[in-house]
């Protein structure tokens, strides 16, 4: 049996699923010289040709397909082993990765995150902002943050924070439309649609026992939460926005907050994992913090 280095399974594992060297050098944080002299090493070691390479791709052999999937096996064993020690003794160890959508990313997520990796040096974290809601398995991703509600999903959630909801526009919006009063006045009102949401012009009001149902007219329509953020601030009209995205504008003068006597569904903010048999102590490590954080804002 050949002596074959446990290190080399991972370059060339990095290599195929990133289609080139530079790509694999680059995920894995070295020069591309190291990662050819790795793989170039696992083949003279194996006595076989795991990749044919050209000037235009890079492709297994037969016998590199084979072994790549008995290293995919054989690393996440390796990963599963590693998880479990670092569950029992709480270190977080390795690379979380993780999702957020953009605008609570950008608000909350990312100091999160910050205060994580001060905490935890030896960490690394591959962060996606987006809305998309990837499949966490699929993407072999650690954790989701999701906000607002949960569809139904395979995926385990634990709801770490609760945000509400603001309408808002620019002061020079509020100086055309003059006091508002009542929700119902309103409907002809310039709004801007968050296309993120399923229905972005129909809101529920509510006030002690008063509920009314507004169906705004869009002027603009808006591709997500933190596109709709752009054009309230440009003036361009009103919109329903999450509190921690504009309460800080509030507070600043930036923003308005029209008819803050009346209130607006509530909505959760969750971590969102794949199944598993434990929760890793590198996520549960930062799930702490983020929750931490919301209690905090919350408060």
């Amino acid at each position: 049996m050949p002596a074959v280095s446990f290190n080399r399974f991972i370059y060339f594992v990095t290599v195929v699923d990133m289609g080139s060297f530079t790509a694999a050098a680059d995920r894995l944080g070295v020069a591309k010289a190291v990662v050819s002299h790795q793989v170039s090493k696992l083949e003279e070691e194996l006595g076989s040709a795991l990749l044919i390479r050209t000037t235009r791709r890079l492709r297994t052999t037969e016998a590199g397909r084979r072994f790549y999937e008995r290293c995919i096996v054989v690393l996440r064993e390796a990963e599963n082993a590693i998880e479990e020690v670092s569950s029992e003794t709480g270190t977080p160890v390795g690379t979380l990765m993780l999702t957020a959508p953009l605008d609570y990313g950008a608000k909350v997520v990312a100091p999160a995150l910050a205060l994580y990796l001060q905490r935890h040096p030896q960490m690394q974290a591959d962060l996606t902002f987006t809305d998309v809601k990837f499949d966490l398995v699929d993407n072999e991703l650690d954790l989701s943050i999701r906000v607002g509600w949960l569809e139904d999903s395979s995926a385990q959630a634990r709801r770490i924070g609760t945000f509400e909801q603001h309408l808002v526009c620019s002061p020079a919006y509020a100086g055309q439309i003059g006091r508002v009063a009542h929700p119902g006045a309103l409907e002809a009102a310039k709004w801007i649609a968050n296309g993120a949401l399923k229905e972005p012009l129909r809101w529920l009001f509510a006030k002690g026992d008063e509920k009314v149902v507004v169906m705004g007219k869009s002027v603009v329509s808006a591709n997500g939460t933190e596109a709709s953020y752009v054009c309230v601030l440009a003036g361009i009209g009103l919109a329903v926005m999450p509190d921690y995205q504009v309460v800080q504008d509030v507070a600043a003068g930036r923003l308005v907050r029209l008819l803050p006597g009346w209130s607006l569904p509530a909505g959760g903010i969750h971590a969102v994992y794949p199944p598993a048999k434990y929760r890793p102590a590198r996520v549960r490590a930062f799930v702490d913090i983020l929750e931490a954080m919301e209690r905090e804002r919350r408060s």
